[in-house]
């Protein structure tokens, strides 16, 4: 039989020069193990006669426990030390500045939007704003919408629940025209202003979503024609997207407030996975514009023999993808910071003709 007396005092030592966790585990396992020292001994008590298991039954079972309490009050020991290691490691100096928060960004849509009124501003264009609920005269009638017109019906434009008493129905704006109507009947021509908004329609894809936003510019005076109409939107996108010039044809159109009506399209190439203006066999559409419709001039109490004048109208989400090259609009309006980490501006670099745009 092994001295046991000898093997705890073994044990013990080992246990107390044990310098780590791991290390007393490993204590453990050879004394308490499958295979262990102690573990041998009580297995070897199977083999012994009754009386010599009653004499060293209570000795084996003791040394079991006193070892097993000692492994106990190291590994704690152990784990205390560890602790204060770590707490001294890592510990926070409060003396030092805090860290700073996240720094926000701004949004491509509102960068493109301010970036397009700093440049309209500089050719002479004032801002105008109107409410995002319209009535059906300002939003459709006045602008020359027939009764049936397809924008008219409720699925391309987003209604309100009809007026109890009155049975009018209100509508999300489907463009920012309306405000260019309560212009003209508000002030007296000559008129140059641009009307940047949200707007709603019943659209969801990877070019279109349920609101977007819209800058709308009218110009009304005397002797207004389309090569004004012309010189003023070529000039705009050169300068917007920071060319030279700009290649654009002005494809026929038809929009009801406008008459004669025209797309603005830009020379391009799109091959290679990039869009490059100026150059290759390819158009982009960009913009729809016109010479603003008699009817319109008439509704809104200016005389059409008098003053004429021109308007245009552009998706600002969309000339954002195209300079800053975001591939889907929809991920524009998920509030995923993430994103806006990627595609944002900073606060600070607010955009002027004079120290550039982007």
């Amino acid at each position: 039989m092994t001295d046991l007396a000898t093997l705890e005092l073994e044990l013990i030592n080992a246990i107390g020069g044990a310098e780590s966790v791991a290390a007393l585990e490993e204590v453990r396992v050879a004394a308490l193990g499958k295979s262990g020292s102690v573990s041998g001994l009580l297995k070897g008590m199977g083999a012994m006669s009754p009386d010599e298991r009653r004499e060293q039954g209570p000795m084996i079972n003791g040394l079991r426990d006193r070892v097993s309490a000692a492994i106990a009050a190291k590994k704690a020991e152990l784990e205390a030390a560890e602790l204060d290691a770590r707490l001294q490691a890592e510990r926070v100096d409060l003396t030092l500045p805090a860290r700073p928060r996240r720094k926000g960004g701004v949004h491509p849509t509102m960068q493109v939007m301010d970036e397009m009124i700093a440049l309209f501003a500089e050719m002479g264009f004032a801002v105008a704003e109107g409410p995002d609920i319209e009535d059906d005269f300002h939003n459709f009638t006045a602008l020359n919408f027939p009764p049936k017109h397809p924008a008219r019906e409720m699925h391309d434009t987003f209604f309100l629940k009809p007026d109890p008493e009155t049975g009018e129905r209100k509508v999300l704006r489907t463009h920012t025209s309306p405000v260019q109507v309560r212009t003209m009947m508000s002030q007296t021509p000559p008129i140059r202003i641009i009307a940047p908004g949200r707007t709603f329609r019943k659209d969801s894809d990877a070019t279109h979503t349920p609101m977007f936003h819209q800058i709308e510019g009218l110009v009304i005076d005397r002797d207004i024609h389309m090569g004004h109409l012309k010189t003023t939107l070529q000039t705009f996108i050169a300068r917007f997207f920071e060319l030279d010039e700009v290649q654009a044809r002005f494809r026929p159109h038809h929009f009801p407030f406008t008459e004669p009506s025209a797309e603005m399209d830009i020379r391009c190439d799109r091959s290679g996975g990039k869009l490059v203006f100026n150059t290759g066999d390819d158009w982009l559409e960009i913009l729809g514009c016109g010479m603003v419709h008699p009817n319109v001039l008439k509704n809104c109490g200016i005389d059409p023999d008098e003053y004429q004048g021109f308007a245009f109208g552009m998706g600002v989400d969309r000339l954002a993808m195209l300079k800053y090259g975001v591939p889907d609009l929809r991920p524009m309006f998920d509030a995923d910071t993430r994103w806006l980490a990627h595609y944002g501006f900073s606060a600070f670099a607010a955009p002027n003709p004079a120290s550039g745009l982007s």
